[in-house]
């Protein structure tokens, strides 16, 4: 038998085990956004610090922080062999709207040939493929093919402060030839794909403020300044009907792609345009005009909102004029951005575009430069090979419109290529009611990940 054959031969015959691990560690509610359930943040990390103990680890430890617990782990087995820095995050986005849950959202149901729990795409069961991979190593082996190091973070959905400052202050501890993070789709469940490039975030709260006290409408109405009026035609102001973002600091940094890049996007050789409708239950695609979708998703900056906050929602009526209202607004960037300075850019746009008579506070609650990687590099052909001689197809190099911070950080810091080889399907539902993942894919996620391991030895 082959060393590979071997380690597949271990996970075949342990994969009802590592499900039910699984659902141990997604019955977990480390929701790390919300301060009730910082406890429960504590206990995942726990159990990781347990489970990789109890692969083989010789050295496993919960870091405290300023916020949640990092999980961190090592193998050093030769010197002379590479080491790889796998990442991962064991917290999970808050459940609401909880009614349009169909199962409870941390009671793991399988149903179909997929789990469903909050957190079972983004990231609990991309962690534990991974740890079962390399379990399957050291069971059959007596040890990892390669050096090993695990930094596992709880904040990954809140900003990720404390890993940021972790990575900065220990790069000596960290130093590694190449970072994997399993965080990432695939196009479909027979075609994968590497994501060689994600886009950088800032996440703004912008506060708008009118009079000192909320207002009777018959009173004041047509004198009184409305917040919530004035929020609309800021954001309309700072992106227009045809998807153009009205800041031009943006507008004019933008790099354009290359002739390759740019035809493979209008092509889409896969058909990603036409499966993003067919998920959304849409006949086309919205956005900035004169761009194509993949460029639109992956290439070019974007500007959302996602929440308003003022005057009355509740039952009935209340005609009140709110004297405050907030917005939820991001911005995803190109990976040449400074996320700093782009905030800037925006504060100045908000203060340029506000209607007259409003008091603005604009927030920078979070962000996160993006990053490229080189596809030549030797670590991405190696992931290449593995994931080809798992699923049986090529897989297509592309950009991902989504953001992981810590990427770029890992690639600044570091200076090693970030190898970005996640096993979620576009259905997968993260961040929204009826979350997933497929046991086809937790199973082909060990064995591809063993055979990465087996290739860059």
């Amino acid at each position: 038998m082959t060393p590979s054959s071997l380690q597949k031969e271990y996970l075949d015959d342990n994969f009802d085990q590592f499900v039910e691990q699984l659902q141990e560690f997604l019955a977990i509610p480390s929701i790390s956004t919300l301060p009730e359930n910082q406890t429960d943040v504590s206990r995942a990390a726990g159990w990781l610090h347990e489970k990789i103990t109890a692969v083989g680890f010789p050295e496993a430890k919960i870091v405290a922080t300023g916020g949640h617990p990092l999980v961190y782990g090592k193998w050093q087995v030769d010197p002379t062999l590479p080491t790889l820095l796998f990442y991962g995050h064991f917290d999970v986005q808050p459940v609401d709207p909880l009614e349009e849950w169909i199962t409870p959202p941390f009671q793991p149901t399988i149903k179909e040939g997929n789990i469903y729990c909050r957190g079972a795409s983004d990231d609990k069961s991309q962690i534990v493929l991974v740890l079962a991979a390399l379990e399957a190593w050291v069971k059959t082996t007596g040890h990892p093919p390669v050096n090993i190091k695990i930094l596992l973070e709880g904040e990954e959905e809140a900003g990720g402060a404390s890993i940021a400052d972790f990575v900065k202050k220990n790069p000596v501890q960290l130093q590694a030839d190449a970072v994997l993070i399993c965080d990432t789709p695939m196009i479909n469940p027979d075609q994968p794909c590497l994501i060689t490039g994600l886009r950088g975030i800032v996440y703004t709260e912008v506060i708008i403020s009118g009079s000192a006290r909320d207002l009777h409408s018959g009173a004041y109405g047509g004198v009184a300044p409305n917040p919530l009026h004035a929020l609309s035609i800021l954001i309309s102001r700072l992106k227009g009907e045809d998807g153009t973002i009205q800041i031009p600091e943006l507008t004019a940094g933008i790099i354009a792609p290359s002739p390759e890049e740019k035809q493979f996007c209008e092509e889409d050789p896969l058909g990603v345009a036409q499966n993003l409708c067919n998920e959304m239950g849409l006949e086309h695609t919205v956005g900035e005009s004169g761009y194509s979708p993949l460029e639109r998703l992956g290439l070019r900056p974007t500007l959302e909102l996602h929440g308003i906050r003022g005057g009355f929602t509740g039952q009935g009526a209340k005609t009140v004029i709110p004297a405050t209202a907030a917005a939820k607004v991001s911005l995803r960037l190109p990976p040449n951005f400074d996320p700093d300075e782009v905030f800037t850019w925006f504060e100045k746009a908000v203060i340029r575009k506000m209607p007259k008579g409003y008091k603005t506070q604009v927030i920078n609650l979070h962000s996160g430069r993006g990053v490229h990687v080189d596809p030549k590099n030797s670590y991405i052909q190696a992931a290449s090979s593995a994931l080809n001689s798992v699923y049986g197809a090529e897989p297509i190099c592309m950009r991902h419109g989504g953001s992981i911070p810590i990427a770029a950080l890992f690639d600044e810091v570091l200076l090693a290529p970030v190898i970005l080889m996640g096993f979620g399907l576009p259905d997968d539902s993260i961040h929204a009611p009826n979350e997933k993942f497929s046991l086809r894919q937790l199973r082909k996620g060990m064995e591809t990940v063993v055979e990465f391991l087996a290739r860059i030895t």
